[in-house]
């Protein structure tokens, strides 16, 4: 069963990707169709985290996350978040990989400790 990652920003188009056997498809970029998607195997995923603004900031230099971040993670984000989560646990978090892309993408809990054991 694919789970679901929602990439806000980075190297990579934004929008809905889905995750199976450790390759990240990556939704279609504008213009394109749906058999031109990227993919991303998880073995070259090189470093991840859990966003903070710290880690936002470090990991994405000057490519506009800090825009992105403040509205992934900003107070009325937070507040949204607490009100809207419920039980299921959704995890904002920044990933690099061998390449040196970068994301700010959302997942579950469950996928994203795959994430962590691959990175590991």
């Amino acid at each position: 069963m694919a789970s679901t990652i929602t990439i806000h920003a980075g190297d990579f188009g934004s929008g809905k990707a889905s995750f199976k056997n450790n390759v990240i498809t990556l939704p279609a970029k504008k213009g394109q169709g749906l058999l031109n998607r990227d993919t991303i195997d998880l073995n070259d995923l090189t470093e991840i985290d859990i966003a903070t603004d710290e880690s936002v900031k470090r990991m994405g230099g000057t490519i506009g996350w800090g825009v992105a971040g403040a509205a992934i993670l900003g107070p009325v984000g937070l507040l949204a978040g607490l009100l809207l989560g419920g039980k299921k646990k959704e995890i904002t978090f920044v990933a690099l990989f061998s390449d040196n892309k970068k994301m700010l993408a959302t997942t579950d809990a469950k996928t994203y400790q795959q994430f962590m054991a691959t990175a590991f």
